[in-house]
């Protein structure tokens, strides 16, 4: 049983901070890549950035230069921090993952966190 949660969401004024955290728990024997999304109301699911499991990212162009996603390998968790903050990133952000369980070692399973509301306010 594998399982990601997502922490940090909030109310912020336009211009503020915020820092997400996704934690991975369960039956890990490995984690590939993760990445950040996510959905506005009456839009699709997007992607906001990503990290290899050797530190490589890729960003949204919305967010290069305000948003930065790393992690910590050794706590299964990975982060995204989001600076100069505009309404238009107002969104469910939700935390996604290539994980390798202990049960199957040879594949990998892609996993959802549930989501956590950010709201940024003009």
């Amino acid at each position: 049983q594998v399982q990601l949660a997502e922490s940090g969401g909030g109310l912020v004024q336009a211009g503020g901070s915020l820092r997400l955290s996704c934690a991975a728990s369960g039956s890990i024997f490995s984690i590939n890549g993760m990445g950040w999304y996510r959905q506005a109301p009456g839009k699709q699911r997007e992607v906001v950035a990503t990290i290899t499991s050797g530190g490589a990212t890729n960003y949204a162009d919305s967010v290069k230069g305000r948003f930065t996603i790393s992690r910590d390998n050794g706590k299964n968790t990975a982060y995204l921090q989001m600076s100069s903050l505009k309404p238009e990133d107002t969104a469910v952000y939700y935390c996604n993952a290539d994980i390798r369980s202990l049960r199957s070692r040879f594949r990998s399973d892609n996993y959802w966190g549930q989501g956590t509301q950010v709201t940024v306010s003009s």
